[in-house]
């Protein structure tokens, strides 16, 4: 780890902006600097939804992230004058490493002011430490995992992020542009209105008719065997997001870790299981939105917004929802029956969501390749 911060002079007269200056996290105090530095940045922004602090801590540490057990990984705060105006992580994920062979490291948790030097100075020492480290290519940006909140916003800044969502200002994709950086996907999030016949009743009718006779079992999560369930989501996505671009697969060890995140904030109507004969061969997953719960909380879960976040998930409830998790098992894709089950895991959470008092759904992220999802 780097223990020493960089120095970056942006001009070579005297007349010239004052030093930037790029520390490594290296302690508890630093860590906080670098998970409060966004605060600043976002302070006039209304959409901008502040993570609980305690949440983001758990996420940078490598005993309670399990991709960061195997992962090397830094992390970097900008000061200019003394004052944080930035903030970048770099990673190389040997998950991603293994799997695609590109000597590709990731940059992540970019956020600054709207400051070109800055900007330069940041993607600079994570350029340089991944290079040190052996990468030939960077991209980003993915916070440690594609399975973790990744990508930028380039259009809806308006519209509050949902729960593991990213969020941005305007200048960032125009900030990285002119550093050489161009899109590598785009990721669509669909936004959409709980109404009792959003799946068209031609729709339903194929469903129906596909799937009669076919040997199809579709159940809700059974909390009697939750870390099985949990186990069943993540095979069946690792099955079925398998050729997929930027694709890793959950591990047995983050399978573990994200059950224990999710259980205290799902029902079982958050989770459909099909099986085909026997055999699990599609899922979908759905998160309340907790962003709604936390918006005014300013990243402070104590001492009292606890409470307050309890009262709002398990008695007011939200309005919204988003679905991070579906996927069919690949030697169904692309076939009617696949079709069917995407279309009934979708009509039931629908469903489910209306009948909790959820008004407003978003599917994502979709990837542009995803033709079929977003026709």
């Amino acid at each position: 780890m780097t223990t020493s911060p960089l120095a970056f002079d942006p001009a070579a007269d005297a007349a010239s902006s004052s030093m930037i200056e790029i520390r490594p996290v290296a302690s508890p105090k630093e860590r906080t600097a670098f998970i409060r530095a966004p605060y600043a940045i976002y302070q006039n922004d209304p959409a901008y939804v502040p993570p609980l602090e305690f949440e983001i801590s758990a996420r940078l540490n490598p005993k309670s992230n399990p991709i960061l057990e195997k992962s090397v990984h830094q992390l970097w705060v900008a000061y200019r004058d003394g004052k944080p105006k930035g903030r970048i992580s770099a990673i190389l994920n040997p998950l991603h490493l293994d799997r695609h062979k590109d000597d590709t490291g990731h940059f992540g948790f970019l956020d600054a002011v709207d400051d070109a030097e800055i900007f330069a100075a940041l993607m600079r020492t994570a350029e340089d430490w991944l290079r040190d480290r052996g990468a030939k290519h960077i991209a980003g940006p993915l916070d440690f995992s594609v399975n973790e909140v990744c990508g930028m916003l380039v259009d809806g800044f308006e519209t509050p992020p949902f729960v593991m969502m990213g969020h941005g200002r305007r200048y960032y994709p125009t900030r990285l542009e002119a550093l050489g950086y161009e899109k590598a996907q785009d990721m669509h999030a669909l936004s959409y209105r709980n109404e009792r016949d959003f799946i068209p009743k031609k729709r339903i009718d194929f469903v129906n008719k596909v799937l009669a006779g076919k040997n199809v079992e579709v159940r809700n999560l059974n909390f009697k065997s939750y870390r099985d369930d949990i186990k069943i989501i993540t095979d069946i996505y690792n099955d079925a997001w398998r050729d997929n671009w930027g694709f890793i697969p959950f591990t047995d060890e983050q399978a573990d870790h994200m059950a224990a995140e999710l259980r205290p904030i799902i029902t079982k109507e958050n989770v459909v299981i099909c099986y085909l004969k026997g055999e699990p061969v599609a899922m979908g997953l759905v998160l309340p939105n907790i962003n709604e719960a936390i918006a005014d909380f300013g990243g402070k879960l104590l001492p009292f917004n606890w409470a307050k976040l309890l009262w709002r998930l398990k008695i007011k409830g939200v309005k919204s929802a988003r679905m991070p998790l579906m996927g069919v098992v690949n030697k169904l894709q692309g076939k009617p029956l696949g079709a069917a089950l995407a279309y009934k895991i979708i009509d039931m959470v629908n469903s489910a969501n209306i009948d909790n008092g959820v008004e407003r759904s978003e599917l994502s992220c979709i990837l542009e390749t995803n033709t079929a999802m977003l026709n």
